[in-house]
């Protein structure tokens, strides 16, 4: 290959980086200058609260227990 040639090469491939870079930032924006509000989370406390009386209380209902509403077939089969 000759001088010019590779000198050629070169000369493309900086302006095709070139021409990617500005295709790029102007696709994908860049940075932006507007300030944004972030939420702070709350620090975790080691207190424990009593659970709620309105929901767990002796009367509620547990539910863990299978409930058959109607006519239901037992799960091992007619028995």
């Amino acid at each position: 290959m000759k001088k010019s040639d590779i000198a050629m090469i070169i000369l493309i491939a900086s302006i095709s980086v070139l021409v990617a870079y500005f295709v790029a930032n102007s696709l994908l924006g860049g940075k932006s200058a507007q300030s944004v509000t972030v939420k702070v989370a709350d620090p975790i406390s080691s207190a424990v609260t009593s659970p709620d009386p309105a929901v767990f209380n002796k009367n509620a209902i547990n539910p863990t227990v299978e409930v058959i509403v109607g006519q239901g077939t037992s799960p091992q089969g007619t028995q």
